[in-house]
């Protein structure tokens, strides 16, 4: 069961981050900037806003592994459809329109995916079972940003997503071959789009989006950063992609260490405050420090993205998991908006580490914020 699981996290990962780094490079080539990526991923970021909360009430609802099955199908469809079209309509209307539908598909399938990791490893560590299931799923975004780079060079745009559709099918293909041993009890019972939320865990969301925001502008202004400030090329991108992958890497494989030194609130904050200072070194550097400094934001990330979960997971009962996960993510995505917002108005106006060093700016600012009251909770995790 849990090998099964992890197989179909290592797949969908693969095609999830191959999918976002086809579209981007090939709205950037096409000469769309990052406007035109900017553009495209505001339009997934209002699917995901109202597709969260949704998700997150399925995942409470029905059973979380053939929720994930049918959307890892969706998946498939899509990128299939995805990649017939590019040959003869426009990039920009076909990458759009597939963005909103693949987005609906993936928020559904990360929802019930990751609301399933308490169910498949009941009894294991929290820390333990979320590092190994993130430090997957970074192996396989790292394997797909290698994989983009050598389908997009010089080839049809179509077959990347073709080549990345089968990704969902053999997830899918993973999924069916196991069995939660026990379902979440009461979901059947339980009411209402939302947990109850208190103040604790408004500062975990806002820790969350913050973290997800930079992760968000690596996205929009990465390809544009490579494309036109660093003058690079299809294969530089994917060099890039690469590092803020293995980066991930190996912030998952830390995890369990750190947790065992430090407070989850703390640990957060500092990374937090080291996410804004290499954000902001951006605009000083070149290649090939600035693979040094995404394969630093890849750490950052994906420990604090592990952090969170490991505390959102120990503090709400399975029974609403998926609606909190849900709560959790529209509030990263209404930052996410925010900051397609400004890269659309911006984008093609100023530099794209200008950008970088703005966001940097403002994770410097919201740390004092968050960290108000921080001796009063000594007792967390």
């Amino acid at each position: 069961m849990w090998l099964g699981f992890l197989a179909s996290t290592l797949l969908a990962a693969a095609g999830r981050n191959g999918y976002y780094i086809a579209s981007a490079w090939t709205l950037v080539a096409a000469g769309y900037g990052s406007a035109g990526v900017a553009t495209l991923l505001a339009a997934v970021s209002v699917v995901e806003f109202v597709a969260s909360p949704l998700a997150g009430a399925a995942a409470d609802r029905f059973d979380r592994r053939r929720l994930n099955i049918a959307a890892d199908l969706g998946r498939f469809a899509i990128l299939l459809a995805t990649a017939c079209t590019l040959l003869c309509l426009d990039a920009f209307l076909t990458l759009c329109l597939s963005a909103v539908l693949f987005s609906f598909c993936d928020r559904v399938a990360l929802t019930a995916s990751q609301a399933m990791i308490p169910l498949a490893t009941r009894g294991a560590d929290l820390a333990t079972s979320n590092s190994t299931v993130f430090f997957t799923m970074q192996l396989g975004s790292l394997g797909a940003a290698l994989l983009a780079g050598s389908l997009l060079g010089g080839r049809s745009p179509a077959l990347t997503f073709a080549a990345l559709a089968l990704f969902f099918l053999f997830s899918a293909a993973s999924l069916s071959w196991m069995r939660l041993a026990l379902l979440p009890q009461g979901v059947r019972t339980a009411k209402g789009l939302a947990p109850n939320i208190d103040k604790h865990l408004l500062r975990l969301f806002a820790a969350y989006a913050l973290l997800y925001g930079g992760a968000v502008l690596v996205t929009v202004v990465g390809s544009s950063f490579v494309f036109e400030e660093q003058t690079g090329t299809a294969a530089d991108f994917s060099h890039l992609e690469a590092a803020w992958s293995a980066g991930s890497v190996i912030g998952a494989a830390v995890l369990v260490r750190l947790t065992r030194a430090i407070s989850g609130h703390i640990l957060q904050l500092m990374l937090l405050a080291s996410t804004a200072l290499a954000l902001m070194s951006l605009i000083a550097l070149h290649a090939p420090w600035t693979l040094i400094v995404f394969a630093t934001l890849g750490f950052v990330y994906n420990l604090g993205r592990v952090s969170i979960e490991v505390t959102l997971q120990s503090r709400v009962p399975d029974n609403v998991l998926g609606r909190a996960k849900g709560v959790m993510h529209s509030l990263a995505v209404a930052l996410g908006l925010i900051i397609f917002s400004i890269a659309g108005v911006m984008g093609n106006s100023v530099f794209p580490s200008t950008i970088f060093f703005g966001f940097g700016v403002v994770l410097l600012i919201s740390v004092p914020a968050l960290s108000i009251r921080i001796a009063q909770r000594k007792d967390e995790p």
